[in-house]
């Protein structure tokens, strides 16, 4: 709606303002003639207060009738009429508005001097006047109804937005409930078969080396099963069902997944209590997954989960240091760093990874105190 709006609309309201004082000093100079000093006086605070026209539309509007009264001028009046009008919803004060512009404008000056044949001529521009005035009443009451429909028809657009967001998610989570069943019924059983099988090579193998990896294509078996556990227990939650029986991670649970990782890690720092229950999970999340990258990809390598928090974020920071012999060529689809990605978004949050100078590699999830 922002730029469909005509091209008067997008000057600036100092500009607008210094031209209306401008023009309104220009009409105060061409009707001043030789007017008392009180009239000037109230010609120039009419001109000046309409720079404050749009904060006190109707002081302004009240100082600029005695200048009206005392000085043969227009323009200063309009604006502040048609700016309270345009502000404006009540119809009685802006009725009484134009009244008093009116009368301000048709009454004589000095009062004393009005005769038996000047009140007749009175009273008729008194009613030409007042019909004049109508112009700047409707033009502002027509530009706030104006701005009224254009808010109107955002609202309607934010509206629409937000229903189609909404069709989208319902249709992301259908989707990710059929993936979960779909790796839930195929995937897990098919890696499920591997291990037991790995598993009977390991116990009937005789070749030292052919036992170790039938040792290693189990273990990488059962972790694998592990994550893909953890994977359809995120794609039901988000589509909508129940993953898990068991209770969901929280922070409290980090001592037990740091001591059983396998790996040589610290955990250092603490949080607030008052962390929410998704943010809870989320950070769960982040040092599970990095830990067992740590194990997958850098073996020997020494972890260190550091919990951190400041005025207006806290967070996770998860670093390893270079691996002490080489790792198993396994693929890596980065699956795993893209849902820990998406749970911060989900939060308002950031997430970050990447290599350390030292060979090593660092991930850092940061999400505001406020977030859910």
């Amino acid at each position: 709606m922002r730029a469909g709006r005509p091209w008067w609309a997008r000057i600036p309201d100092p500009v607008v303002d210094a031209v209306v004082v401008a023009v309104a000093a220009v009409d105060v100079l061409i009707n001043l003639g030789n007017a008392s000093r009180l009239a000037t006086a109230t010609a120039a605070v009419a001109c000046g207060a309409l720079a404050l026209r749009r904060r006190f539309p109707l002081t302004v509007f009240l100082l600029t009738l005695p200048a009206s009264l005392m000085v043969d001028i227009v323009f200063a009046s309009f604006a502040a009429l048609f700016t309270l009008a345009e502000h404006s919803r009540d119809r009685r004060l802006l009725i009484a508005g134009a009244f008093l512009f009116a009368g301000a404008s048709a009454v004589p000056w000095p009062l004393g001097n009005v005769g038996s044949h000047e009140r007749a001529w009175t009273l008729i521009y008194f009613l030409y006047t007042l019909a004049t005035a109508a112009a700047p009443v409707l033009l502002g009451q027509l530009v706030q109804a104006r701005r009224d429909l254009a808010d109107r028809l955002a609202e309607i657009e934010k509206a629409r937005e937000h229903e189609r967001l909404l069709h989208s998610q319902a249709v992301l989570a259908r989707e990710r409930a059929q993936l979960a069943r779909e790796m839930h019924d195929v995937v897990s059983h098919q890696v499920s078969l591997i291990a037991v099988q790995a598993g009977a090579l390991q116990v009937a193998a005789k070749d030292p080396d052919f036992k170790e990896g039938a040792r290693i294509i189990r273990s990488l078996s059962v972790d694998t099963l592990d994550e893909l556990r953890h994977m359809v227990a995120l794609l039901r939650a988000s589509g909508g069902r129940v993953g898990e029986l068991s209770p969901q991670p929280t922070l409290a649970d980090l001592h037990k997944l740091v001591s059983t990782s396998g790996i040589e890690t610290t955990l250092t720092g603490e949080l607030p209590s008052a962390i929410g229950t998704p943010a809870q999970r989320a950070l769960y999340r982040t040092v599970q997954e990095s830990l067992t990258n740590v194990r997958k990809h850098a073996p020997g390598a020494a972890a260190d989960v550091r919990l951190w928090h400041t005025g207006d974020r806290f967070g996770v920071t998860v670093t390893n240091n270079a691996p002490t012999r080489p790792s198993l060529p396994l693929p890596g689809s980065q699956h795993g760093l893209v849902g820990l990605r998406e749970r911060a978004e989900l939060l308002d949050g950031t997430f970050e990874s990447g290599p350390t100078l030292d060979g090593g590699y660092r991930v850092t999830l940061r999400i505001p105190t406020d977030a859910d």
